[in-house]
């Protein structure tokens, strides 16, 4: 079968690998659809250390099951299903506190694992999530996954005024979590046509930090009090201290983003505001669940937020234009059908 594989920083080509055999209990599924993230382009460009070549990337995945299990009677043949790409040990402090998003020995599909941008994958059953969607919606379930996780570890809900630092496609699925749980989102972004579509993700108000005080929008739009919550998913450095600046008094930070330095802080705001500040990572089954349902009631703005949709033949061609050109790309998928 065919897959796309980086054979080294800037190399990716299709080639020929080996079709995977079921294991007990595994099925096998036919994959249909890859959507691309940053960490697949960190990945094309060498800069994902938890990356060894060659890899095969991909994890935000569409399929369709090829051959089901009798202990499962909703994952028949011709079922399709997204799934979550993660694995964990169930014994780590993670794993035995039930949070095994965040298992010390994660291994993510297309990171420290081949992944799916290849004809066919096999996974264990209790990964895979059935659901009425259209192809291109079940590709989008895990990405927007990562930020309802960052919003239901920010206890997001209705009386929340809630910013958003980037609107990237991690940062569009904490935007459209938040108004999902009732609060009212602020979409911060230096780029017009991102926070256009923050908007129609749900979005309430939006702020172009490049062309407003960051500061003084944020008092404004909050009643002088600043966010009851702040998810940053940038992942810069200044970044990261304005959400502890901005967020209101015993408001809740959550970072989603990775500081690619160290970050200097003015500690005593984590005292005075009492604030508290939370990692958020992966996602959970709730989030995929809680996903699917918004996606089912048609509330995320799909066509939107896919930019280009291209054929497996040229997924090498188009990861080395973003890698050129980045900010000229909305979400690429690769479709295998």
């Amino acid at each position: 079968m065919r897959a796309l594989m980086i054979r080294e920083p800037g190399a990716a080509s299709i080639e020929h690998v080996p079709e995977p055999q079921p294991g007990r209990g595994e099925i096998l599924l036919r994959v249909r659809m890859v959507g691309l993230c940053g960490s697949d382009l960190n990945s094309f460009r060498g800069r994902n250390p938890m990356v060894r070549f060659p890899r095969i990337p991909g994890h935000e995945i569409a399929a369709t099951i090829v051959e089901g299990s009798s202990s499962f009677p909703d994952l028949a043949p011709g079922r399709n299903v997204t799934l979550s790409p993660y694995t964990s040990c169930g014994k780590c402090a993670s794993c035995l506190r039930g949070r095994p998003n965040a298992c010390a020995f994660n291994e993510t599909l297309g990171v420290q694992r081949d992944g799916a941008l290849t004809e066919y994958i096999t996974m264990p059953p209790e990964k895979l999530y059935p659901a009425p969607l259209t192809i291109k919606e079940l590709c989008l379930v895990e990405p927007l996954t990562v930020g309802f996780h960052a919003v239901a570890r920010g206890r997001v809900s209705s009386a929340d005024k809630v910013a958003v630092f980037g609107c990237g496609g991690v940062g569009l699925g904490a935007i459209a979590a938040s108004r999902f749980a009732g609060a009212t989102t602020i979409a911060v972004d230096l780029d017009d046509d991102k926070l256009q579509l923050a908007r129609k993700a749900g979005a309430a108000h939006v702020v172009n930090s490049a062309k407003s005080r960051l500061h003084d929008q944020l008092l404004e739009l909050t009643g002088g009090r600043g966010p009851d919550v702040i998810i940053e998913a940038i992942g810069l450095a200044e970044t990261f201290r304005a959400a502890v600046e901005e967020a209101a008094f015993t408001g809740r930070v959550v970072y989603i983003g990775y500081a690619k330095e160290p970050v200097a802080y003015e500690t005593k705001l984590f005292v005075e505001k009492e604030l508290d500040i939370l990692g958020s990572r992966n996602a959970l089954p709730e989030d995929f669940r809680t996903v699917i349902k918004m996606l089912e009631e048609g509330k995320f703005p799909v066509e939107d937020a896919v930019g280009s949709i291209v054929p497996l033949d040229d997924a090498p061609t188009i990861l080395k234009a973003w890698s050129s050109n980045p900010l000229k790309f909305r979400k690429i998928m690769v479709q295998l059908d």
